[in-house]
């Protein structure tokens, strides 16, 4: 009995063939296009989050534990620059930088301006951050020179000076007393975070500890991972092998930047109403096609039933055939998305003014769906679900139909 359902509910899907396949062709269409917006969605989150945390803070952080709430001078690492080395040999990367913070007033000839100062290693902060390549006036800092700073453009043009200028700061160091120094700005860079160009400059490690009084202290290890999914286990390395020394606060970028996932969660309910609308058309066309398909067959299915086969047979075999087309749409949507996925995960995918602007601002000029599991199951499963949920109605209908009236149908 089984085979003979599912032999005529295949011979019922292609009577009215163009029809099955405009219908059909509406799920591939909207699964591919599911697969790929999903994918490219995901890749570009990754983008997202490995662009923000490269420009500045990292994608993890060692702090004394009460610096991220209260980053205040006094709460520091002591002998930073020893404990950021015994990570490189512990961990094997380079991509780990120590890091100092003080604030002072910054003063040029004409204006006077406060600023978030720091105390970098310049041999080791080009690989944590994106801001060593972003000079677009001057140079970077070189290794081990001391009156040098690297400021904002929009900095600069507060201050009205350029690179050659001397600017002169004064700040409140470890130990309370005065930290004043005379600089030479030797590089102005230009993030395209207004926050960042406005308020941070940059100078040499040794040089803030000397002039903020700090001896070999400093306030955060700025660790950038080779990519976002290896942040957790690089976390469980730091904790383990931070056993038993002095307290220090390991924290995840997502401590660092809590705005950077909201901001991704927003982008994704907002990418989600478009999804939305997609699917809701083409539950529509569903139950356009197995309404005009149940209206068609009134009088076979009152044969039926007068020859004593149950509504609910009927409605079993209505959705049967809304599975197998659902299934057919599934299927190829899956596959046709995944070949364009896959293509465009190598060759990676742009849009008109993306490079000029990646050039700009030292950013990937193209981006690159990332193919997972989630991304090719997803959205397909959802239409799916949409369009067998759009099929109960018209398998319903056929609980009202009464065998005699349905046989005298036109």
């Amino acid at each position: 009995m089984n085979s003979i359902v599912l032999r005529m509910a295949w011979r019922n899907l292609w009577r009215h063939g163009k029809r099955t396949w405009l219908t059909v062709g509406a799920m591939i269409f909207s699964n591919s296009l599911l697969v790929f917006a999903i994918s490219l969605q995901f890749g570009s989150y990754q983008m997202m989050i490995d662009n923000s945390l490269q420009a500045f803070s990292g994608h993890i952080q060692l702090q004394h534990p009460s610096y991220l709430e209260q980053p205040k001078m006094r709460y520091a690492i002591n002998d930073i620059d020893a404990r950021a080395q015994q990570l490189r040999d512990e961990l094997g990367l380079t991509s780990i930088s120590a890091r100092a913070t003080g604030f002072a007033l910054a003063s040029s000839e004409e204006r006077s301006y406060g600023l978030q100062l720091l105390g970098v290693d310049a041999r080791h902060e080009p690989e944590v951050s994106t801001l060593p390549g972003l000079i677009r006036r001057g140079r970077y800092l070189e290794p081990g020179a001391r009156e040098e700073i690297v400021i904002g453009s929009l900095l600069a043009r507060n201050l009205r000076i350029e690179p050659g200028d001397e600017l002169s700061f004064l700040g409140s160091g470890f130990d309370d007393s005065f930290a004043a120094g005379v600089v030479t700005v030797v590089g102005i860079f230009e993030s395209g975070n207004a926050d960042l160009d406005r308020s941070v400059a940059q100078v040499n490690l040794a040089y803030f500890q000397d002039s903020f009084a700090m001896g070999g202290a400093g306030h955060s290890i700025v660790i950038r991972a080779a990519q976002v999914d290896d942040v957790d286990a690089l976390m469980t390395s730091i904790n383990s092998g931070l056993q038993g020394s002095e307290k220090v606060a390991v924290r995840h970028w997502d401590e660092l930047q809590p705005g950077l996932r909201q901001a991704i969660r927003a982008d994704m309910t907002s990418a989600w109403f478009m999804y939305t609308v997609l699917i809701v058309l083409v539950a529509f066309s569903v139950l356009n096609t197995q309404l005009m398909s149940v209206l068609e067959r009134t009088r076979e299915f009152g044969t039926m039933m007068a020859l004593g086969l149950r509504p609910a047979r009927l409605g079993i075999l209505v959705m049967l055939e809304t599975g197998m087309m659902t299934g057919l749409g599934l299927l190829l949507g899956i596959a046709l998305g995944a070949l364009i996925t896959a293509y465009l995960s190598v060759v990676g995918f742009s849009y008109p003014g993306m490079a000029e602007m990646a050039v700009k601002f030292n950013l990937p000029e193209r981006m690159y769906p990332t193919i997972s599991a989630l991304s090719l199951s997803l959205g397909p499963v959802i239409v799916a679900c949409a369009s067998l949920l759009a099929a109960i109605y018209p398998a319903l209908r056929l609980n009202r139909l009464r065998p005699i009236e349905a046989m005298r149908a036109v």
